[in-house]
């Protein structure tokens, strides 16, 4: 049996939201066997699971509401949480969304390991997926298609010299989260800054939680962290967004040019078919080889 596994004690952080520029606090909580994970607004008493039923925004990012509380920025947390193999988990937050921290989730995978990962005395469960779902609009599609194991290909395509037609695929099974997703950075373009502040968004975006390009390249002092960086923030924001199906999923997805909005799209459109997949426990064979990584000593270089 692959057993469950939850955080061995609570942990907290705070920092600045992206959007609110508020500083927000952060506690991270052990739950109970089959709990799943969920979030919850400490400031306004309500609690909203993570799943797909609650987004209820995804412009520039995932955000999730219930009774007139909303907690956005959620995908970075969600992705270090799934990148480590926690199935049960509570989230508490002061405030209207999860702090930014550097960027990345790199942080909270740190935070993760401090606090400790507990195996629960249950089985891990997946949703396997059992034939191929797509959504597409234009020039943006999305799928997840059968296989053993997790694995995400995403093409990254803007107009933009570092930006066009890239492509890169990972395997969970063989490659670890924490060494080849978590440390990229959120990112966006000189350019549109200015606007999205006008419009209330990115109040707490600087250079110290943001990759920002100009129009010929990254503007930030110490550069990139990996020479695809961005490629590789939109698979953690990916993997974030999948983990709205309220159980990890087994199958592969391929994206090209999609975000947050196409993203949940896919996830509502694969749990409104039954047909499409089916919830079992995981197999010994498909456990991720980063399993030792996550296990050892917190790291952040």
């Amino acid at each position: 049996m692959i057993p469950q596994r939850t955080l061995d004690h609570s942990i907290r952080c705070s920092g600045i939201g992206l959007h609110s520029g508020r500083k927000i606090e952060l506690i991270l909580h052990p739950a109970d066997e089959n709990a799943g994970i969920s979030f919850s607004r400490s400031d306004l008493g309500v609690t909203i699971p993570a799943k797909a039923e609650f987004v209820t925004d995804t412009r520039l990012c995932t955000t999730l509401g219930r009774d007139g509380a909303n907690i956005a920025t959620v995908e970075h947390l969600l992705s270090a949480l799934a990148g480590l193999g926690i199935d049960n988990a509570h989230i508490e937050v002061n405030g209207p969304e999860v702090p930014i921290m550097d960027g990345s989730s790199a942080p909270f995978v740190f935070l993760i390991q401090c606090a400790g990962i507990r195996e629960q005395s249950v089985a891990k469960k997946v949703l396997r997926v059992l034939k191929k779902v797509e959504v597409a609009e234009g020039n943006k599609r999305c799928a997840l298609y059968p296989s053993t194991g997790f694995k995400i290909s995403y093409l990254i395509d803007y107009d933009h010299p570092m930006l066009r037609g890239r492509k890169l695929s990972i395997d969970f099974a063989n490659q670890a989260y924490t060494r080849e997703v978590s440390r990229a950075r959120t990112f966006g373009f000189l350019h549109e800054i200015e606007a999205l502040q006008k419009s209330g968004l990115a109040l707490g975006g600087s250079l110290e939680n943001a990759i920002v390009l100009d129009a010929f390249r990254v503007i930030n002092e110490g550069g990139l962290r990996y020479d695809d960086e961005c490629l590789r923030h939109k698979i953690l924001d990916t993997l974030g967004d999948l983990s709205l199906a309220g159980l990890p999923v087994a199958g592969t997805f391929e994206g090209e040019r999609t975000g947050h909005a196409m993203n949940h799209r896919l996830v509502t459109t694969l749990l409104a078919d039954p047909s499409a997949y089916r919830v079992e426990e995981l197999q010994a064979d498909e456990v991720a080889a980063s399993r030792e990584a996550t296990d050892a000593a917190p790291q952040i270089a």
